[in-house]
């Protein structure tokens, strides 16, 4: 499935990797490949990348540029896509946002969790995120900022990030019961190869340091500059998995403080939420 260098460069690699497998067997007969063409077309934008063009998406799904016509032809009928006035490349429409809002608001523990995720955010002048898995990537359900100069990009609702190579996907991997966990690292072999050779050892490790210290740490190995800690709430009521990180620049925060510090008050804020939760 062919990509250009820059639409590479602005996706997760573990998540380019997975999407090369293909996400479903090919013998599921059940699965309906209109419907999953459809969607990876629409997984195809993104924040760098807000516009895109016939050409472009065909590149970038290895479907031929009749076929994703008659796909933004569809979805920009059914208000999923629309095409920009000037460069009549296509965008996400509002429709995209009205589909994704009834998950969002079921998860009623997002409300409950944001002072205090407002307020470590601000005690520890770093971003505190709330995160659910999809496919091999913990995505963005609610985030709190520091009032301090924080770039939005790193932080906000909807972003996702490997579970490979986060601290908050090696909480989530951490917090799984020995079933899921034992599924979810094999589908990561199979489907991502490349991530499972790079990143195995420090999923094993994580586990050992979750269970030593309560959450996970990962030092710049998503952004150089960065320092993130995960820890997992668990399975709520409604069956959904939370996880939650808290990450600091670091030059703001030491890897001493992270670990004493930051660490620790995050597995108290998680699992203040966590007796809440049980009360939904």
């Amino acid at each position: 499935m062919p990509r250009t260098s820059a639409y590479q460069a602005n996706r997760d690699p573990v998540q380019l990797e997975y999407e090369a497998t293909g996400a479903i067997p090919a013998e599921d007969r059940q699965f309906a490949t209109t419907v999953a063409k459809a969607f990876d077309l629409l997984r195809c934008f993104a924040p760098v990348e807000p516009l895109l063009s016939n050409s472009e998406l065909a590149t970038r799904t290895g479907l031929s540029r009749p076929t994703v016509s008659r796909f933004t032809y569809t979805l920009t009928k059914l208000g999923y896509l629309r095409a920009d006035a000037k460069s009549g490349k296509y965008r996400l429409a509002p429709g995209v946002v009205a589909l994704g809002y009834p998950l969002l608001a079921t998860i009623g523990l997002r409300q409950l969790a944001r002072p205090l995720m407002n307020s470590l955010a601000e005690r520890a002048r770093a971003s505190v995120s709330m995160g659910i898995r999809d496919r091999l990537s913990i995505i963005y359900v609610e985030t709190s900022r520091s009032s301090a100069n924080w770039p939005s990009q790193m932080s906000d609702v909807g972003l996702r990030y490997s579970i490979a190579s986060t601290a908050i996907g090696h909480a989530y991997v951490a917090g799984c019961d020995d079933t899921e966990r034992t599924a979810l690292l094999n589908e990561m072999k199979v489907r991502t190869p490349k991530a499972w050779a790079q990143y195995a050892q420090r999923l094993r490790q994580a586990q050992q340091e979750f269970a030593a210290k309560g959450f996970c740490s990962s030092y710049g190995e998503q952004h150089s500059d960065y320092c993130a800690v995960g820890v997992p709430l668990g399975r709520t009521v409604d069956g959904e998995s939370i996880v939650f990180n808290c990450v600091a620049p670091g030059s703001v925060v030491s890897r001493k403080q992270l670990e004493t510090s930051v660490g620790p008050q995050l597995v108290a804020m998680v699992e203040q939420l966590r007796n809440v939760a049980r009360t939904l």
